[in-house]
Parts: C-alpha cells; structure tokens; sequence
C-alpha cells in the first residue's frame, strides 16, 4: 500500500463528492473523485485506487453495474469496494455483496462511521497483502530448495545427459533424477497428479526416496515397489505418482526400461535409423497396495540418444497427448545432428511454440 492511501470517490452528487473529499484530505488520504460508473471504470484501471467509494443511485450506469464491471475486470478485482447508498433494503445490500463489495453505508452517513469503515477496510487490506507476501516468500524458499536437490550434468558429467525443467508454479509437481547405480546410471522422470502445491511437496520427499532404495542392493522393479509403499502412505487420497526409470549398464550397450503409467521414451539410434517409442508397462505409484511392471531390455550403441519427458511437454491446449507425441517425435528427429544440450533446448522450444508451458515439463536427454 501507498504512504498515503488513494481512495476514489464516485457519487453523481457534487456535494456529496467534495465532503467526502474534503473528510479525507484532513485525515491524509489522496481522493480522486468520478460523477459516473464510466468515469469510475476508467479512472481505477488507471490509477489502481486502494479503495473505492462508490453510490449505488446513479443515472446510467448504476453503481451496482459498475461494482460488477470492476470485479470483472483483472486490474480492478482486487480493489476493495464499500458501497454508498439511500436504499437501505436487505436485497440491495445482500446483492451489492454477491457482486463484491466489502462493507454497505446508507445515506446519510456519519462521516465518522464512514472514516472507521474505510480505515477497517485498509486495515484488512494490508493484513492480506502481508499473508500473500509472506506465502510468496515461503513458496519461492521451497522453489530454491526443489531447484538445489535436483542434479545437474556438471553433478555427473559420467551420466552424459541435458536436462530442461520449468515449473508452472514456483515449485513444481514434476520430478527428475539420474542416479549412479553401482558403475551404470538410472535416469528417472516424475510427474505426481495435481496441479497445486501440494504436489511439489511430494516431490520433495522423492530423491532421498530414491537415494534410500536405488543402488546393488534392489532390483529396479523393488525399487519402485518400495516407492509404491512409502507414497501409498505419504500421498493424498486421489493423488499418484507416474513414472519412468531407465537404467543404462556400465558397459552402456544395454539398456532398461521401466514405467509407472507414464508417457513411453523415445530411442533415437546413432545410426540414422528411424526415432521410436520405447513402449513398457507398469503401474502408477501410490493408490494399490502392490504393483507390477513389464520392462523393455534392449541393446544401445555409443551416441544413441533417449529422450525422457512428462505430459506436460506434450500436452497444450490445442493438443493433447496422442496429437502431441508424433510432433514430439518429429523435433527429437529434426535435432539428431545437435550437441544433446542444443537439442534439449530446441525440442523444448518447439514443443512449447517459443513460450511458457501451461504445466510443469521435463526433457531428460540422455546420450550413451
């Protein structure tokens, strides 16, 4: 809020208009007046009052259409509103807060009540500006923290992969890891249901997850199943986690891979042979008790390419995810001749037509 609050007046009477007016200037408040809802509307998309004092009885456009137009419009919703009125009838007053406004005055007023009104009203503003600043605040701390446990190639320059990841939110719902198990690499991509915070923080818990039960000790399959145990407990009722986890040898000539009811890899040999979906089946994680998989094994040569990704690289509001896939495999074909991280972000700005995406998205390349 201002040092000094602006608050408009809008009332078709003059005199009503230049008392307020004068009430608020001796209490150190800025006024801007309006005779009219227009004059009104135009008047708070340019200047962006902190409060709005506004007549109901007003030739034209009354003030209860006006209260509706501002609500309607994003610039003004925010701004709060107390109505003025002559008419002092539940129905007009039960209306006038149906459409938005936060506090009713009838005609006449006590200058007095109103100044206490409108001090309350900033009051109560202020207070909720300081709630989402300090949620915005907490919300960018765990953005930082998801940021700082994901791995970058530089963590392991032996894993030879790129990686794009872009939160739709501060912090994100969607999950990527890679992973040293004992000589070869496991590259894993997460995308857990929802679109809310709640989601990001379930992908908190995921790496030490991981970390916990990825390495010589467990098969693939007992590492997701173990996954499965800990997010049936941890996850909300509904929500679930799907998943790709793709293991490559030491030897990087073979190749696994496992899925959780998440979108197939695509396999991009070296040797110019036509780009593929590495289709395997398998669970979601989280809502059954027990899961079970039918991984795909198959041979890879030095500078095959595996690009793993979530739906919401693919998915956009003029297409979903069978119309997106073959436009997915069509970039990752137009970029087989670049540097993984070119093609990284070339596929990315393809897929996302050069701007945001309207959901979390990872692409993990990986070359062997």
């Amino acid at each position: 809020m201002r040092e000094k609050p602006v608050i408009l007046v809008v009332d078709d009477e003059r005199l009503n208009r230049f008392t307020l007016e004068r009430m608020l200037r001796g209490e150190g408040f800025v006024s801007l007046l309006a005779a009219s809802g227009r004059e009104a509307r135009e008047m708070a998309g340019a200047h962006c009052p902190d409060l709005i004092l506004l007549d109901i009885m007003m030739p034209g456009e009354s003030g209860l259409s006006t209260l509706g137009s501002l609500k309607n419009e994003p610039s003004t919703a925010s701004i709060p509103v107390i109505l003025l009125s002559a008419l002092a009838d539940v129905e007009t007053k039960v209306k006038g807060f149906e459409l938005g406004a936060v506090d009713y005055v009838t005609k006449p007023f006590e200058l007095p009540e109103v100044l206490a009104r409108i001090r309350n009203t900033l009051k109560l503003k202020a207070a909720y500006e300081e709630i989402i600043r300090t949620q915005a605040e907490r919300l960018a701390q765990v953005r930082d923290a998801q940021k700082a446990i994901l791995v970058t190639p530089e963590d392991l320059p032996g894993a030879g992969f790129a990686v794009s990841y872009e939160p739709v939110l501060e912090a994100g719902g969607d999950f990527y890891d890679v992973i040293d198990v004992g000589g070869g690499y496991g590259y894993f991509v997460a995308d857990v249901s929802g679109h809310d915070i709640t989601a990001s923080f379930a992908t908190a818990g995921l790496k030490a997850l991981l970390a916990q039960n990825a390495g010589p000790l467990f098969t693939p399959a007992e590492t997701l199943g173990n996954l499965n145990s800990v997010l049936g407990r941890v996850l909300r009722r509904g929500q679930f986690l799907t998943a790709c986890y793709c293991l490559l040898n030491a030897r990087r000539t073979s190749l696994r891979v496992f899925s959780c009811g998440h979108p197939p890899p695509i396999l991009m040999p070296a040797d110019g042979t036509k780009p593929r979906f590495l289709e395997a089946g398998g669970d979601i994680l989280g809502p059954f008790e027990s899961v079970s998989f039918a991984p795909l094994t198959l041979d890879v040569s030095p500078g095959d390419r595996l690009y793993m990704y979530t739906d919401g690289l693919v998915e956009a509001p003029e297409r979903d995810l069978t119309s997106g896939l073959p436009e997915l495999l069509e970039a990752c074909a137009a970029c087989r001749t670049h540097p993984l991280r070119e093609s990284v972000e070339a596929v990315r700005s393809v897929m996302g037509r050069g701007g945001p995406f309207h959901d979390d998205a990872v692409l993990l390349a990986v070359e062997v």
